[in-house]
């Protein structure tokens, strides 16, 4: 373990991302022993400076957060805790992450780029879960997947025509359709876009 700098307390800042989404879930701090006990469970321990003690993540909730990686910043003196957050709720508030209030105190309902594909096929799995009858969703997944699979070919083609028109607009509406559609048949044959992407990000060089 590299020569990491606690402060006076003992403590370490560790900051808490998402594996999948790439949000930042929450801020804790970490003393010696929750590291060690994070690195030898796989699951991530805090200390609770009000309560002087550590403590498991989800314990009693049952919100665990399974530690994908451990990274140090460049001054050695924080930690990023990659995580899979594994009933999606991270806050004591019953929000998905810590960060849901913008500086005027507003919610943020904004979903940024980088978390979009993850949490949309999120949705698209609750809709089929829940049966929303009135959900375009729903009403295309109980047609069937050659059904489907005729949608997400349309809006392919769709999305070649547009490329060579090149016309900017056109090209973010119909690749926007043709992502929608692949999402939903990657949920009907039960494939995280996560695994996909994880095959991408294997073929790079570095």
């Amino acid at each position: 373990m590299m020569n990491l700098k606690f402060n006076q307390e003992g403590l370490i800042p560790v900051i808490v991302q998402d594996y999948k989404t790439g949000e930042i879930r929450m801020f804790a701090w970490a003393n010696q022993e929750a590291l060690e006990k994070t690195l030898q469970t796989g699951y991530a321990h805090y200390y609770s400076r009000s309560r002087r003690s550590i403590w498991k993540k989800g314990e009693t909730s049952g919100e665990l957060q399974r530690v994908v990686e451990i990274r140090v910043d460049c001054d050695e003196d924080a930690l990023l805790y990659i995580v899979e957050q594994e009933k999606n709720i991270a806050c004591h508030t019953g929000e998905r992450n810590c960060f849901f209030r913008g500086i005027d105190g507003e919610k943020v309902k904004k979903v940024l780029p980088f978390e979009t594909l993850q949490r949309l096929q999120e949705v698209i799995k609750s809709r089929i879960e829940e049966k929303r009858e009135n959900s375009y969703t729903y009403k295309l997944y109980t047609q069937g997947e050659d059904r489907v699979l005729q949608k997400f070919g349309e809006e392919a083609v769709e999305s070649l025509i547009a490329l060579k028109n090149g016309e900017k607009e056109p090209i973010k509406a119909e690749l926007s359709d043709m992502l929608y559609h692949m999402l939903l048949m990657l949920t009907i044959k039960n494939v995280d876009v996560c695994e996909v992407l994880e095959e991408l990000a294997s073929r790079f060089k570095g």
